[in-house]
């Protein structure tokens, strides 16, 4: 009798566990439930990927108050995404991405920078005892455009629960020599859009990181190494890409090989020029940071504001040539003032790194205005 008790027991153990993760896109509404996705979920303290969710990294990523992210795209069988040379990829209807947001465990109870895991680090999964997931966003591809949804991880890491609101979540970072107590935002619905919608007239919803220049790059994922375009072709994620030797590929900001201009370049076009390009939300300030603009008053150089006032700093250039401390792109990017920070969503903290990057780039600058 014990024994058949214990069979019993066996099988409706078994029969509860979680099965497979099965990817779906769903055409309309707003899942309450990361998990009606499909595309990521918690098994046996794991976050872990569904079949068909190809895990990417970018060049160059946007910086997040130092939190790691593992990115995800899925599209439904025989409907690839069309390459593009500056755009966003072609995505068809059905296509579902994912961004996850998390920070490695300290052993003091606070968290650690994320930003520095590579993808042969995280594209397998995350160790939820070594790792604590905050948030998940998803961008979704319908009919009707790009819808995008901010799903909050609940105390316990088993599930996330959608957030139309956005969230509020005290976090205290913990790096060498110091230590950072601060509120980290997870977006409302409004501010997906206030990033994403990347064309102003437009007010259309578009995926920032998956474009070509950012993804081309080689990668290393349980112990297979490939460059990230090419495997995007061989599973049927992407058609049409040229040659490897006629892309433009963006540089890895931290890479010191590279000069310091490309790479202050590639840092202010995936964190800034989504919003400050000839299209984009701040048009109107005739500062242009995207990759395409040239060196030159759009791009800063000796430019005056448009507007005076807090974000300025009390500064007369965006890019003093030669002066950082006398520029402002550099006060606005240091800043923690919401009046005067740059970018004024998506961080709480300023990036100290990237900071260091841009102020070298200008530093070099032939000095003066003319």
């Amino acid at each position: 009798m014990k024994r058949l008790c214990c069979l019993l027991l066996g099988l409706i153990l078994t029969a509860c566990a979680p099965g497979p993760l099965q990817p779906r896109f769903i055409a309309d509404g707003a899942p309450e439930a990361l998990a009606d996705w499909g595309m990521v979920g918690v098994r046996d303290g794991r976050l872990v990927l569904a079949a068909g969710a190809q895990p990417y990294e970018l060049n160059t990523p946007l910086f997040t108050d130092y939190a790691g992210k593992l990115r995800t795209v899925w599209m439904p069988k025989g409907q690839p995404a069309t390459w593009t040379p500056d755009a966003p990829l072609d995505f068809p209807v059905g296509t579902v991405v994912t961004k996850t947001f998390f920070y490695p465990k300290a052993a003091d109870g606070t968290v650690a920078p994320g930003d520095g895991l590579s993808l042969s680090q995280t594209g397998d999964g995350l160790d939820l005892g070594k790792i604590h997931l905050v948030e998940t966003r998803v961008l979704v591809r319908r009919a009707g455009g790009w819808a995008a949804f901010p799903y909050l991880w609940n105390e316990a890491q088993t599930r996330a629960t959608l957030k139309r609101t956005g969230a509020a979540i005290p976090v205290t970072l913990t790096r060498p020599g110091r230590r950072d107590a601060f509120v980290y935002q997870v977006p409302n619905v409004n501010q997906c859009a206030g990033c994403h919608a990347t064309d102003h007239a437009a007010k259309a919803l578009q995926p920032i990181g998956l474009k070509s220049r950012h993804l081309d790059r080689e990668v290393t994922l349980a112990g297979q190494s490939y460059n990230q375009i090419a495997r995007l072709t061989q599973l049927g994620y992407l058609r049409g890409a040229p040659a490897a030797t006629t892309r433009v590929r963006a540089p890895d900001w931290r890479d010191e090989s590279v000069a310091v201009e490309p790479r202050a370049r590639a840092w202010l076009d995936i964190n800034c020029g989504h919003c400050h390009s000839p299209k984009g939300p701040a048009d109107t300030s005739g500062l242009y940071l995207d990759i395409a603009t040239p060196p030159g008053p759009s791009l800063g150089l000796c430019k005056p504001p448009v507007a005076a006032g807090q974000g300025t700093g009390g500064f007369s250039h965006d890019i003093a040539p030669g002066d950082p401390d006398q520029s402002i792109l550099i006060f606005r990017t240091a800043s923690l003032d919401p009046g005067a920070m740059m970018p004024e969503l998506g961080r709480s903290l300023t990036h100290d790194e990237g900071l260091a990057l841009l102020r070298r780039w200008i530093a070099a600058m032939p000095p003066g205005c003319r």
